[in-house]
């Protein structure tokens, strides 16, 4: 049975408020999908929706609209974009705000409706995100050698009598969000295909909401297992917001990508091109962002058909459809 991604019927009521029925019976030899809601194209079959061809139809807002992913509390991540975001308005000449997303919902829902111009979007959440908002990845953080990503892992409390995966069975284990790919996607096939284990079959699931959520969860003892993001738990560690003492790894997966920013497809060419000019150009030395992301060094161009091969791969293996409805 496939999985249903968490967006809401907002998302929905917002489409049909936006787009007329006319637009949604495109002829398809036209307008090439594959897996895109019709509402975009994919002319190019780069997996991403197309800028469309009415100019009227493309954004140039008086102020930009950005967000980084809700992982973990959005409140903590506001100052540490601060610097960012004055480069990016300097570089475009727009005003630049922040939208502290609660929800990875939320942020595809103001994406699909125009309300965000520009996000750090979740590994997991990126497909959502391309074929039902017409997100288009282009950057993603990176070391100076050009290494990137994470790893997922599963955690337990330090003194748990828990010491491998199939350890897990009876047990009561913690999710993210349907859309996380460490949080969720890749641990759930991980644990059918290696270890032949299903949530609530063979053990009890739960959705914590955010990973910070899940890494608090099993420090305090609320979860006896969680799956999550190692780079979100580094961070944790580092700023001292969870005792690492406390936790302990029983299995870590293959490198993963990780957070991708991108623009909605119908931004203004002129100011897609000064946002990526900003990305590529931001002094990281410093920075907000090199005292919270340590081991990158500066943000790479990447492409989501290539570099997001994986994470569709993970998504067929449980049967994920990207059903915007």
């Amino acid at each position: 049975m496939g999985i249903k991604i968490e967006l809401v019927i907002a998302i929905l009521m917002t489409s049909m408020l936006l787009h007329p029925a006319s637009s949604q019976a495109e002829n398809v030899d036209v307008c090439p999908r594959g897996a895109l809601d019709s509402r975009y194209c994919d002319r190019d079959k780069d997996l991403v929706a197309d800028l469309p061809t009415d100019v009227s139809d493309w954004l140039d807002p008086s102020a930009l609209i950005f967000s980084y992913t809700p992982v973990e509390d959005p409140a903590v991540y506001k100052k540490v974009w601060e610097g960012f975001i004055d480069h990016l308005e300097a570089v475009t000449g727009k005003r630049v705000i922040f939208f502290p997303v609660q929800s990875y919902a939320a942020q595809y829902e103001a994406m699909r409706s125009g309300r965000l111009h520009i996000a750090g979007i979740n590994t997991g959440g990126a497909p959502v995100a391309v074929n039902c908002a017409g997100y288009v990845p282009f950057a993603m953080m990176a070391a100076e050698d050009g290494s990137y990503g994470y790893e997922m892992e599963i955690i337990v409390p330090s003194a748990s009598d828990l010491q491998v995966p199939a350890d897990l069975k009876g047990k009561t284990f913690a999710f993210t969000s349907p859309t996380s790919n460490s949080g969720f996607k890749a641990p759930s096939a991980v644990l059918k295909s290696e270890f032949n284990l299903v949530a609530d079959r063979d053990f009890e699931s739960a959705f914590s909401g955010k990973h910070d959520n899940s890494i608090l969860g099993v420090a305090n003892g609320d979860y006896e297992a969680a799956a999550v993001a190692n780079s979100v738990l580094k961070r944790m560690i580092d700023r001292e917001a969870v005792d690492g003492a406390a936790l302990r790894s029983i299995f870590k997966s293959q490198t993963f990508p990780t957070t991708s920013f991108g623009h909605v497809h119908n931004l203004d060419p002129t100011l897609v091109a000064q946002v990526k000019q900003a990305f590529f150009t931001f002094p990281w030395a410093g920075s907000g962002l090199s005292e919270e992301f340590t081991v990158e060094d500066g943000f790479v161009s990447i492409g989501y058909k290539p570099d997001w091969q994986i994470i569709r791969t993970i998504d067929s293996a449980n049967d994920v459809s990207y059903d915007c409805r």
